[in-house]
């Protein structure tokens, strides 16, 4: 997402929050909540929802700003706070990581007993303010909801998008929205509702079958929707747009604006779910006085639950995906012996390489092109500023993916510029055998990732060492790259389901040195026990991702003989399957790049 320049007579962070401080004193709040997400709930934001990053500078995908009378804090996790640090102005806000402190606690020691926040109720689900207000109740801190006051100051404020929509064919989804609509219908009738409230514009490009390009990386139209208790679905657009003609009849369109009054229409009883849906949508029904159903969005697990169709498609996609990253490496192998290249030329380049299938919609999320001591920056950003040549003994860690018809892709390498030392090896080794781990896993049904998570990291953990994100998420097809419910977290929950696809994707970082990360997609599936077994119904990964790792940056006396026997068949299979795909020079280096570990 492109950053927020305080350079060309745009007024910086410290005037503006001059003029915010201005609207909540005249609104009698003591601190106003500005987070960073939109009424959808999705982890890009388009332009004009980005209130964060107008207020603050800063450029992450995850975070939240309190701006009090006399002071801001911002707040991000363990993979901003790096990032975070470098974009703000300290001398405006304070970064706190929340790996160290909590909201609360900053509100318990920075706002008065008896003091009102206000938070905008269409920015904010009903379980986080719930949340929040429980843990505030013995304080007498009040969360009241308000219009967003960053808007009142927001003078050049981009109008929303209105990308076209188009259709989503069943010969992908693999079913059609009717049936998408009855299955969904009857989750609904049994929830005991008239109709379901969706505010996830993913969840109804998946029911509806359709499909826009609101937002970068993300194939959707942001979108609200009523569907009643038969499946009858209205979806709710910033009008005017255009319309592909193959977008189906079922198709009902009212302007965005009109959502919040025709809740009055969709029955006594309405379902909601408390973890997406916004605030406001629950205050308005209860104005109302309808009965809530809160229950989670039925689309969500369905459409993680991805069918044969859907992983036909998906596995054709990273089978050209890895091909087009293949040839990237090998132009990369040939340009770092003969030049100096830069992260920007290298995230320009990838994305040409995949241009060139014919087939490419859109990356499905900004290049991660880092080397030396940016990749230790979890989601960097190279910019025209920050911008390093590749330089010899560093590491560059590459992260990036791209949205296809038929599937998204994910997939991170780190790549040795040279010769890499030592300690390179011998972390990008333990990272290596956490992936290894998990791509190998196999566990009874009714596991969730809670109980995996580890698996990526207890070669590091006898280290001494860890990484501070998930392990990884769940990826949707042809739509958000990050999509849950799934995840590989020590505090995710979520069953995992045969279908759902998830990346694995441990990690090692040294501030101000290097950043290590190895990244494939796969797919939850039956379990094939080839020794037999109990009556237990077990699960495990196939791998989707087909591109090589490094074998310079492994150690292989670190190795056991059933992990170099992992890495000698996961690289065998890939020249297999993705050198039809390759260009005669990519080829070569391919079969280089893929020989056994000897």
């Amino acid at each position: 997402m492109p950053g927020f320049e305080h350079a060309g007579g745009r007024q910086d962070t410290a005037t503006r929050i001059q003029k915010l401080r201005a609207r909540i004193t005249r609104f009698g709040f003591s601190a106003f909540l500005i987070p960073r997400t939109d009424a959808h709930r999705g982890e890009q934001v388009a332009d004009c929802d980005n209130r964060l990053g107008w207020t603050t500078g800063f450029s992450g995908s995850a975070g939240l700003c309190v701006v009090a009378i006399d002071r801001a804090v911002l707040f991000v996790d363990g993979r901003y706070t790096l990032q975070a640090s470098i974009e703000v102005e300290g001398s405006t806000f304070e970064v706190s990581d929340l790996r160290h402190g909590s909201i609360v606690g900053w509100f318990k020691e920075n706002v008065h007993s008896g003091s009102e926040v206000g938070f905008d109720p269409w920015l904010h689900t009903k379980s986080e303010i719930g949340r929040l207000e429980q843990s505030l109740a013995e304080s007498g801190i009040r969360l009241l909801p308000a219009h967003n006051l960053v808007d009142d100051v927001w003078d050049d404020r981009p109008d929303p998008p209105r990308s076209r929509v188009f259709g989503y064919p069943e010969s992908l989804s693999g079913e059609s929205s009717v049936s998408k609509r009855s299955r969904m219908a009857e989750v609904t009738r049994s929830a005991g509702a008239d109709a379901a409230v969706m505010t996830l514009p993913d969840s109804i490009a998946w029911l509806m079958n359709i499909r826009g390009s609101d937002l970068l990386g993300s194939p959707v139209a942001l979108s609200f929707a009523i569907m009643d208790s038969k499946g009858d679905t209205t979806v709710y657009l910033e009008l005017p747009r255009q319309f592909s003609d193959d977008v189906g009849p079922a198709l009902n369109v009212r302007p965005k604006n009109d959502f919040i009054q025709d809740l009055a229409k969709a029955g006594e009883t309405i379902l909601v779910d408390p973890d997406t849906a916004p605030v406001m949508v629950f205050d308005h029904l209860q104005k109302l006085g309808r009965s809530v159903a809160e229950q989670p969005d039925p689309c969500i697990l369905a459409k993680s639950t991805k069918n044969p169709t859907e992983l036909s498609g998906t596995e054709t996609a990273h089978l050209r995906d890895g091909a087009a990253v293949a040839e990237f490496l090998a132009w990369l192998d040939c340009q770092v012996s003969e030049r100096n290249v830069t992260e920007l030329e290298v995230a320009s380049a990838l994305a040409d390489f995949r241009a060139r299938t014919g087939e490419l919609r859109d990356l499905s999320f900004s290049t991660i092109a880092a080397s030396g001591p940016n990749a230790a920056i979890v989601h960097y950003s190279a910019s025209p500023e920050s911008n390093r040549k590749l330089e010899m003994g560093e590491l560059l860690l590459i992260d990036s993916g791209g949205q296809y018809l038929d599937g998204t892709t994910d997939v991170t390498r780190t790549i040795a510029i040279g010769e890499p030392d030592g300690e390179h090896c011998v972390c990008f080794t333990r990272v290596l055998k956490g992936l290894i781990s998990l791509a190998r896993a196999r566990w009874p049904k009714g596991r969730a990732g809670r109980h995996l998570d580890a698996l990526a990291r207890y070669h590091l953990w006898l280290a001494g060492q860890d990484f501070d994100h998930g392990t990884g998420h769940g990826v949707g097809q042809f739509l958000n790259v990050h999509e849950g419910p799934q995840r590989l977290a020590h505090n995710s929950g979520c069953e995992f389901l045969p279908g759902m696809i998830l990346s694995i994707e441990p990690g090692y970082y040294r501030s101000g040195k290097f950043g290590i990360r190895i990244e494939n997609l796969a797919v939850v599936e039956p379990a094939c026990l080839v020794d037999g077994g109990d009556d237990r119904e077990m699960l495990e990964f196939r791998n989707l991702t087909w591109v090589p790792i490094d074998r310079k940056l492994i150690v292989l006396e670190m190795l056991t003989s059933e992990e170099r026997r992992w890495i000698d068949d996961y690289h065998g299979t890939t020249l297999e399957k993705i050198r039809s795909g390759c260009s005669a020079q990519a080829v070569s280096w391919l079969t280089r790049a893929c020989a056994p570990l000897g």
